[in-house]
C-alpha cells in the first residue's frame, strides 16, 4: 500500500494489509486503481505502489477484459458485490495468473469505488459444477423459448381465425340492420379479447428475446471458461516437447504435435463462438487508433508463413505506407482469417498476395486486398458465405473443418469500425477479398 501521513493505527493497518496472504486492490468505476497492497503487486510482478494510478484492465488479457466489461463490472453495479469469480490476470512477463475475486462496490466521498480481494488459484476442477449448472440453465431457457414460440404460433393462428370471424360478422351487420346493436356489442367484446391477446403476444415475444439473450450470454461465458483449460493443454504440450519431464521420442513428438494442432483448432472454434456471441449481444468495443498497414502485415506474416510453406504457396506483400483508423487487434484478426481461408482453399503451388491502395475519388478510404489462386466461389453463392455457420460448397470443403463463422465475424468487425468486407471470385480461378477501412488523418 502507498504510505500515508495518517495516524499510527492507519499506517499499521496498511503494513498488515501489505503482508496479507491475498491480493487487494481498490479501483474507481472508471477502472483507476487508487490502492493496491504489496501482495497484489508481487503476484503480478510489480513493485509495491507501482500499480497505483493504473487502470485495473491493464493487468488483464484481452479475454478477461471482455469478461470484466460484460459480466464482472455489470454484476458489481447491479448487486454491489461479487463472490468467487474466476479471472485470468496478466503478469508483467505476459503469463496468465488465475485468481478468485471477491469484490464489493461502495460510495466513498461522493464517488463509487470497488474493493476487491484476489486469491491465487491453480486448480479449475471446482468450477466444473458451475459450468454444468450454467449449461442446464441455458438448456432450460432454450426449451422455454421453444415452448413460447409454439404458443406464439398458435396465438397467431387464432388471431387469423378471429379476423375472419370479424369479417363475417361485419357482413351480417350490413345484411341484418335490425340486429346492429347486438352485433356491435359482440364486436366490442371480440375487440377486447383481441387486445388482451395482442398484449400477451407482446409479452411472449419479449420473453423469447430475453431467452435468446440468455443463450448468447451462456455462449460467451462457456467459451471464456473453456479457453483456460485449452491454454493449459498447449502449455503442457510445449513442456513435454521441450523435454522438461524427460526425453521424448520422435513418435511421441509427432503425437504431441497432433495434440497441439487439435488444441489450436478447438481454440479457434471457441474463439469464433465467443466473438459471435459478443457481436450478437452488441457488446463489442473498439479501441480505435492509427494502425500502419505495413507494420500490421509485418506482424501477421510470421503467423501464416509456416502453413504456406507446408503447401508450397508463393506469398507476396505489396502495401503502401498508409495507416487506418481502426482497432489494431480486430484488423489483425480479419487479415489472419482471410489469409487462413486462402491457404485452406488454394491448391499446393498456388499464390497468395496482399496489396493496398487508395483511390482519388475516395481519399478517406484505404483498400486492403487478399488475392489467391484458389478454387474460387460460384457467383450465386458469394453472398451466402458471409452468413453465420455457412460454408460454401460443402462437398469441396468438407476436408477443411470449421464453424463457418470467420467471414461473418470479419465483416461485422469491419463494419463496426466504419468499413466493409467484400469478395470478388471466379470458380476455378481464385478469389479477392477487399477490406475497406477509414484512412488515418
Amino acid at each position: 500500500m502507498t504510505e500515508t501521513a495518517g495516524a499510527p493505527e492507519e499506517r499499521r493497518l496498511d503494513e498488515l494489509l501489505d503482508h496479507a496472504p491475498a491480493g487487494f486492490a481498490s479501483f474507481m468505476d472508471d477502472g483507476t486503481i487508487v490502492a493496491a497492497n504489496a501482495t497484489f503487486a508481487r503476484m503480478l510482478g510489480y513493485a509495491p505502489g507501482e500499480l497505483d494510478g493504473r487502470r485495473i484492465e491493464s493487468v488483464m488479457g484481452m479475454g478477461t477484459r471482455i469478461f470484466y466489461q460484460t459480466h464482472f463490472f455489470p454484476l458489481l453495479r447491479l448487486h454491489g458485490g461479487a463472490e468467487e469469480i474466476f479471472l485470468l490476470l496478466r503478469h508483467q512477463d505476459g503469463q496468465d495468473v488465475g485468481v478468485l475475486a471477491n469484490a464489493a462496490r461502495r460510495e466513498r466521498d461522493g464517488a463509487w469505488a470497488s474493493d476487491c480481494v484476489f486469491m491465487q488459484v491453480r486448480e479449475r476442477r471446482k468450477f466444473e459444477d458451475e459450468l454444468l449448472r450454467a449449461r442446464r440453465t441455458a438448456e432450460q431457457a432454450q426449451a422455454a423459448a421453444e415452448a413460447r414460440s409454439e404458443e406464439l404460433r398458435h396465438a397467431n393462428e387464432l388471431l387469423e381465425q378471429q379476423a375472419m370471424e370479424l369479417e363475417l360478422q361485419h357482413q351480417q351487420l350490413q345484411e341484418q340492420a335490425f340486429e346492429m346493436e347486438t352485433q356491435a356489442e359482440e364486436m366490442q367484446a371480440i375487440n377486447n379479447e383481441l387486445l388482451e391477446r395482442s398484449e400477451e403476444l407482446v409479452r411472449q415475444r419479449a420473453a423469447a428475446e430475453e431467452a435468446n439473450q440468455a443463450k448468447s450470454s451462456f455462449l460467451a461465458v462457456m467459451s471464456h471458461e473453456l479457453r483456460t483449460p485449452l491454454n493449459a493443454i498447449a502449455g503442457y504440450v510445449q513442456l513435454l516437447e521441450m523435454g522438461i519431464h524427460g526425453p521424448v521420442t520422435e513418435p511421441q513428438l509427432l503425437a504431441l504435435d497432433r495434440i497441439g494442432r487439435s488444441q489450436q483448432h478447438l481454440l479457434r472454434l471457441i474463439n469464433d463462438v465467443l466473438n459471435l456471441a459478443r457481436i450478437e449481444s452488441g457488446r463489442v468495443e473498439y479501441m480505435v487508433e492509427n494502425v500502419p498497414i505495413p507494420d500490421l502485415l509485418a506482424s501477421v506474416a510470421p503467423m501464416v508463413e509456416p502453413q504456406m510453406a507446408a503447401k508450397q504457396l508463393a506469398f507476396s506483400v505489396d502495401v503502401d505506407a498508409v495507416a487506418v483508423r481502426a482497432d489494431r487487434d480486430k484488423v489483425q484478426q480479419i487479415i489472419i482469417n482471410l489469409l487462413s481461408n486462402s491457404i485452406k482453399f488454394t491448391p499446393p503451388g498456388g499464390r497468395i498476395a496482399v496489396t493496398s491502395s487508395r483511390r482519388a475519388e475516395q481519399p478517406g478510404v484505404v483498400f486492403v486486398r487478399v488475392t489467391d489462386t484458389g478454387i474460387g466461389i460460384a457467383h450465386g453463392k458469394q453472398a451466402a458465405m458471409f452468413e453465420p455457420f455457412v460454408q460454401v460448397d460443402m462437398s469441396r470443403t468438407r476436408r477443411s473443418e470449421g464453424t463457418g463463422l470467420g467471414l461473418s465475424i470479419s465483416r461485422d468487425l469491419a463494419r463496426g469500425m466504419g468499413g466493409d468486407l467484400r469478395v470478388r471470385s471466379e470458380e476455378g480461378v481464385g478469389s479477392t477479398f477487399t477490406l475497406t477501412l477509414p484512412a488515418a488523418d
